[in-house]
């Protein structure tokens, strides 16, 4: 299989190095010349992945046209807040590709999901397809164990991408219910940032494992909502990449989380941060979205006021723990509302 892997940060450097090992003919393509030109003549990433040498096979290109030109699949590991930009720079290539998205967020502005946005740039008609799973950038780099999801409703779409990128440490299932595999992946970033809150202040064990528990929940809802399937968040791209991300050393949004509840003003934690945190922006797009869907989300809420409006995180979580409670479930059953 012939894969171009645009976007040489941490997630698209380590996709590319695992599907080299896997047998594709990959070519990575940054926008940074620096990191490119680094990539090339050293095999290592200049600020990501740290001790990983890139794998010999893989073709580091800095001009997008010809890191697409041989490709069969572009797989777009950019942030969400690029992947307008760069949609619509490869939408001359766009018909001889199957183009996936490998960001998790939304669209601020539209509250469009990644797939979405493609769809809005390429038409109808392009091959899209959506990548999310519970996928630690250094860990699939190093090529240790992990699974993905692609998600698609094009079946051959799916099967092209899932059979054609297997055969290495990354295994791909596919998925049919795209909206269910962008919303649980995108908004899971919101509950980490939760979790991270949660270990800050010491809430312990018990209570991050209720926060992880009722945000799952809070996404599912909404997910559901907007024409996800609930059973999506039960598997890799909801409870998988959610319980990941909310408990691993490496994530970004979970750390982020951390340093606001040890004390460092939000705005100052954000700065702070090399790297993009989409769980800052997945926070806006999700009241946005749950207004538009009518769907309650108290641990949402509540981050967004520590996160946008100088909520302390004690005053958070003290109104959580004292609003109404109700059946754990409401809002799954047929005709209950949440």
């Amino acid at each position: 299989m012939r894969v171009a892997v645009v976007g040489a940060g941490s997630w698209g450097t380590a996709l590319a190095q695992s599907l080299s090992t896997a047998g594709s003919e990959v070519h990575l393509w940054s926008r940074d010349t620096a990191v490119a030109e680094a990539l090339r003549t050293t095999r290592r990433h200049p600020w990501a992945l740290d001790g990983i040498e890139l794998h010999a096979g893989i073709r580091v290109d800095d001009e997008l046209a010809v890191c697409l030109s041989q490709a069969e699949i572009a797989i777009l590991a950019v942030p969400s807040h690029g992947m307008r930009v760069i949609a619509s720079a490869l939408a001359p290539s766009a018909d001889a590709l199957i183009v996936v998205s490998a960001a998790k967020g939304f669209e601020v502005e539209t509250g469009l999901t990644m797939t979405g946005v493609l769809a809005d740039v390429l038409g109808s008609a392009a091959r899209i397809a959506a990548l999310s799973g519970p996928n630690i950038a250094l860990e699939v780099a190093r090529g240790l164990p992990a699974a993905t999801v692609v998600a698609t409703p094009d079946v051959v779409v799916a099967r092209t991408v899932r059979d054609g990128c297997n055969g290495g440490p990354l295994r791909f299932y596919s998925s049919d219910d795209v909206r269910g595999v962008e919303y649980a992946g995108a908004l899971k970033n919101v509950v980490a940032i939760g979790a991270g809150l949660c270990d800050g202040i010491g809430a312990g064990d018990n209570g991050k494992a209720a926060l992880i528990t009722r945000g799952i929940a809070e996404i599912a809802r909404l997910g559901v909502r907007a024409g996800a399937r609930a059973l999506t968040f039960a598997g890799l791209a909801g409870i998988g990449d959610c319980v990941l991300t909310c408990i691993s050393p490496h994530s970004r949004n979970r750390g982020l989380g951390e340093a606001i509840g040890r004390g460092t003003p939000p705005d100052v934690a954000i700065a702070a941060s090399h790297m993009v945190v989409e769980g800052v922006n997945a926070t806006k797009a999700a009241l946005l979205l749950a207004d538009r869907y009518g769907v309650e989300m108290p641990i949402g809420r509540e981050i967004h006021s520590i996160l946008f409006e100088g909520k302390s995180v004690g005053s958070a979580l003290s109104d959580l723990m004292t609003r109404g409670a109700g059946d754990e479930l409401r809002g799954f059953e047929p005709g209950v509302e949440s």
